[in-house]
């Protein structure tokens, strides 16, 4: 038996916008509950909606960046469904003429692209919140009510639960480079809905088991676990019962329990028409002009999987390190600054990396927020380079940094920390060390299995010697010069 898993996506985007998408009133997620409402969110009798015109931006943009083709005239529609979150009995979207359609998106999983197609990306609002932890009784909050969502509709162009995990990180990325969202997955800014089935070959038949929707999952492991139970959930329905299959079987809701690592049913799957859309009456169509569009094309940042392959072939940075820096934004743009003001991408990518990441995460913020800036970055890499300091001083001065906002130079000079540079004085110490150490002299110039570690020993010595100050390089060669010379 061959089974290939099908798995297509709905994603639903929350744009970063100050209001929500048809009123007034505020976006924020720290507010009391039912704090941020007003009678068009409300579903109030004669209210009137108005249209976010930065919400359409960021949709278009968006679009853009997906390959999609931007209709020229779209409209608005009511989705109609009954649920305690819906305040309106409706949900106004897009049915007919979503906004953008058409597109692409490739990823990279396991060294070879994938392209998945993007079937469409329409906006909508947002439903309330319904919370569940009250004892017996269920709260509604409607702050989120009519916040500006972003819905991409992927066609079933995965096949793998690895693959699903990398386009949803990838597209994740992708809206925060664009800065249409802030992406928080924990705060539901992002959520994801993958449609699961899969073929089964058996005994030169074809068999296709029906499509079940995982909702509203909202961390990036859980759609990894999710698809892989209902992979295997669907083959062993299948195996003990051969009428379930796409047509004879209902298509699903299903839920994602990540305590028990399984998926429960919710109910049957709708179809377009249980919906009823009809054009909502209170909006007016949208056209999209030439000048519109090419004024949002004009914002178009440059994308992170191009950063990232222009990082590794211009700067020269490995896959691992390339993908860590363009993770932010933020993050990559202070990068390329830092090297456009002379730092050394070698000594610059390492310190993004090890230093500046971890500082960073320490504090809970990006390595932009640090507040160190460019320039000084690039000074202490310059320092770093030119040997005027050591790695582990380096380190030292970039804590510093975040802290006091002076030249890494004139930090390092007050602390202590610049590396002596005299060839006279290293000597000295170099000479002092080999007086006091015979024997990892003997078996650093005679015995071949100790000599490395004889020689690190003794540059260790000198370091210590020099209370840090000796430049490792200089030392290093001074050492080997005399290590070269016979014994007496």
């Amino acid at each position: 038996m061959n089974v290939r898993a099908v798995i297509g996506l709905e994603i639903h985007v929350q744009l970063q916008t100050q209001t929500k998408l048809f009123c007034g009133c505020a976006v924020r997620t720290d507010a009391s509950p039912n704090s941020c409402v007003c009678p068009v969110c409300l579903g109030h009798p004669g209210s009137l909606p108005v249209l976010n015109r930065r919400a359409v931006d960021a949709a278009i943009l968006t679009g853009l960046a997906l390959n999609c083709r931007i209709a020229r005239h779209t409209k608005w529609e009511r989705k109609s469904y009954f649920y305690p979150d819906l305040p309106k009995n409706y949900q106004i979207s897009q049915y007919d003429l979503p906004l953008a359609s058409d597109g692409w998106f490739e990823v990279q999983v396991d060294g070879s692209r994938q392209r998945v197609r993007i079937r469409r990306a329409h906006l909508e609002e947002d439903a309330g919140k319904n919370i569940h932890d009250a004892g017996d009784f269920t709260l509604v909050d409607l702050n989120r009510t009519g916040t500006p969502l972003l819905e991409i509709v992927t066609e079933p162009d995965l096949s793998s639960a690895e693959q699903t995990y990398v386009f949803c990180t990838e597209l994740q990325r992708l809206v925060t480079h664009l800065g249409v969202s802030e992406g928080v997955m924990q705060k539901g800014q992002m959520r994801f809905e993958p449609n699961v089935n899969v073929v089964i070959e058996h005994e030169g038949d074809e068999h296709r088991t029906p499509i079940s929707e995982i909702k509203n999952l909202n961390s990036f492991r859980h759609v990894r676990d999710a698809i892989d139970y209902e992979v295997k959930r669907q083959v062993a329905e299948w195996e003990v019962d051969h009428d379930y299959v796409l047509g004879s079987a209902q298509n699903e809701n299903r839920g994602w329990d990540a305590g028990r690592g399984i998926t429960e049913y919710q109910r049957p799957k709708e179809a377009a028409h249980d919906y009823r859309y009809f054009p909502d009456p209170d909006l007016v169509p949208l056209y999209v002009t030439d000048e519109m569009l090419n004024g949002i094309a004009a914002k178009m940042p440059e994308l992170p999987i191009a950063r990232r392959q222009r990082f590794i072939r211009e700067y020269a940075l490995s896959e691992k390190d390339a993908d860590t820096i363009v993770a932010h934004r933020g993050t990559a743009d202070l990068f390329d600054q830092v090297v456009v003001k002379g730092g050394p991408v070698d000594v610059v990518s390492k310190q993004f990396v090890n230093v500046w990441l971890k500082l960073a995460n320490d504090r809970g913020v990006n390595v932009s927020d640090l507040g160190v800036g460019a320039n000084r970055m690039a000074a202490l890499a310059k320092l770093i380079d030119e040997g005027a300091v050591n790695k582990t001083a380096g380190n030292q001065l970039a804590e510093i940094m975040v802290q006091r906002d002076e030249p890494p130079g004139a930090l390092a000079e007050s602390l202590g920390l610049l590396q002596e540079q005299d060839t006279n004085a290293t000597r000295a110490w170099v000479d002092h060390v080999l007086a006091e150490n015979p024997q990892a002299v003997h078996d650093a110039r005679t015995n071949p299995k100790k000599a490395k570690a004889a020689a690190g020993f003794l540059r260790g010595r000198v370091m210590k010697l020099s209370g840090g100050k000796a430049d490792p390089r200089l030392a290093g060669e001074l050492l080997r010069d005399r290590l070269s010379q016979k014994e007496k």
